[in-house]
């Protein structure tokens, strides 16, 4: 089965979900985020947990790394996270912390020098976090447009020794609708680095579309909360 990263995003402390990335919408989840990692401990089909720390996306800054630095002292999995990371200092700081790997969005989609400068220094350890409204790139927690798109972007930074792409569909994200399964399955046909699905997927189903069609791994959200996607798994 496709390897599972169920994501823990974080607003002061909180854990929540967002619908279509718009803050106002922010809807606190069953389980905090430390309940939520002693869950995501007992599967071995988890291999990884994605923390996001929403407000540093938004503020452009490392805003909850305190908080995230006790979650990785609790968590039996590798631990990712995203949100705010714009320098090689946070960077750094996040990988003496403990943390595996970083995911980085805004900074690199503006400055790909910066990117590549970052994945040399760390190789495999950097995921580009590609945001999209269908195929059109957003950055700043998602509330700026760039006028790129995914699969052109995607292209030019596949040589990269980055970790892996993950590309969300902001229409998609929050809604427990489904995937963009179509994007997702151009952007793994155009590029030869793992791309990482996340956004809109609701069940074991869907896992297993992703999985068809070649994704690497699935970020999972709302649904992780529900015991109903569980079922079965070990």
């Amino acid at each position: 089965m496709l390897k599972l990263w169920p994501a823990i995003d974080l607003i002061n402390g909180q854990s929540v979900r967002l619908t279509e990335g718009q803050y106002e919408t922010s809807e606190k989840m069953p389980h905090s985020a430390e309940e939520s990692i002693q869950l995501y401990n007992q599967y071995q089909c988890v291999d990884r947990i994605h923390i996001v720390d929403l407000m540093g996306a938004k503020d452009q800054s490392a805003t909850e790394s305190t908080y995230i630095e006790t979650l990785i002292q609790q968590s039996e999995k590798p631990i990712e996270v995203g949100g705010g990371i714009r320098n090689e200092e946070t960077l750094r700081s996040y990988f003496l912390a403990g943390v595996d790997y970083c995911i980085v969005g805004t900074k690199a989609i503006q400055n790909i020098d910066w990117l590549e400068d970052m994945s040399k220094l760390f190789p495999g350890k950097i995921y580009v976090s590609v945001d999209a409204y269908h195929r059109d790139i957003k950055v700043n927690g998602w509330l700026e447009e760039t006028r790129l798109d995914v699969i052109a972007f995607a292209r030019d930074i596949a040589h990269l020794p980055i970790g892996g792409i993950i590309y969300t569909d902001i229409s998609k994200d929050g809604k427990m609708a489904g995937p963009n399964f179509a994007t997702t399955e151009a952007l793994v046909k155009a590029v030869d680095i793992p791309v990482i699905a996340s956004g809109g997927i609701r069940h074991q189903d869907d896992i297993a579309q992703l999985e068809s069609i070649g994704v690497h791994a699935a970020i999972v959200g709302k649904a992780a909360h529900q015991p109903t996607f569980w079922e079965g798994l070990t």
